[in-house]
């Protein structure tokens, strides 16, 4: 994917401040990336750690995270929905830190009824406070193979993409007075779990649990352009001037490609809910350069 790299100074100072930063270089293998956390043999990695499953029943979901914690990265994950009926389930990806105050950069998948679009959920909390969402529909079957999902943060933006499409662009608007994450690490999760009071129309339409087990399959993840660590006692310092996809933003054509599916594909956006903020609009939905 051709990304436009802008170097940009006055950002540099940002990351070597912080000082936390180590080139990661994993790729594929979940055994070695991975930790299956919850569900009680209901996840498990196959394939000599190629292959990774969630599966859910009436009992129990299941989910695990990564072993690294990241601060900037370009992520990427390969993901194959539940298929069928799959009203009521979520399969949540995203990144996440910790405590009160936690940053979080969340894709989500709401099941729905047989023949009926799953809906993308996305959405960006920082400081603890999200009410950033945008959900869209897709332009294939997502159940039938697999497809990527990526997370591109930088400190210029965070870039939501499906199979190398752009669909939304959270930017770094510090200087307006919008938060923006860029201080806390995050470790990445995954999970299949049961939300039938609001997953799938509303919560109107409940989870068949005749149909169970559901599953959600998982392969090559990549995060070879990041920055991560292991332990508190294992960061070494990114240089940016080396590492393009930190300073990377959208082409023009990319942009085509993200109007393309926001004109088709948008099914909610926050930044037109003007019901939802009687008092005005938050200001990343503004034109801010």
């Amino acid at each position: 994917m051709a990304f436009y790299a802008t170097k940009q100074p006055l950002l540099l100072s940002l990351l070597l401040a912080i000082g936390l930063f180590v080139v990661a270089a994993s790729a594929g293998n979940f055994y070695e990336s991975f930790d299956i956390t919850w569900g009680d043999g209901r996840a498990n990695i196959f394939e000599n750690g190629q292959l990774l499953t969630c599966t859910l029943d009436k009992t129990s979901g299941s989910g695990f995270q990564s072993k690294k914690e990241y601060l900037f990265g370009k992520i990427d994950m390969k993901l194959k929905l539940v298929a069928g009926n799959s009203a009521g389930t979520v399969t949540a990806y995203y990144l996440s830190s910790k405590g009160e105050t936690w940053d979080e950069i969340d894709f989500e998948f709401l099941g729905n009824l047989t023949g009926q679009p799953y809906t993308i959920h996305t959405n960006v909390f920082t400081g603890g406070k999200g009410d950033r969402e945008m959900q869209f529909h897709l332009w294939f079957d997502p159940t039938a193979d697999f497809h990527t999902y990526t997370v591109h943060w930088n400190p210029v933006n965070i870039i939501f993409l499906v199979d190398g499409i752009p669909i939304r662009v959270f930017k770094n608007n510090e200087k307006h007075g919008v938060a923006f994450p860029k201080n806390q690490p995050m470790k990445i999760y995954s999970s299949l779990w049961e939300a039938d009071d609001w997953a799938t129309q509303g919560g109107r339409v409940k989870i068949d649990w005749n149909n169970a087990p559901f599953s959600a399959s998982y392969r090559n993840f990549n995060d070879q352009s990041s920055c991560s660590r292991t332990s508190n006692s294992t960061w070494v310092t990114c240089d940016p001037n080396n590492n393009s996809w930190m300073w990377t933003s959208l082409t023009p054509h990319q942009y085509g490609q993200m109007q393309w599916v926001q004109d088709d594909y948008m099914i909610y956006n926050y930044c037109t809910d003007y019901k939802r903020f009687p008092q005005g609009l938050p200001k990343e939905c503004t034109n801010l350069e």
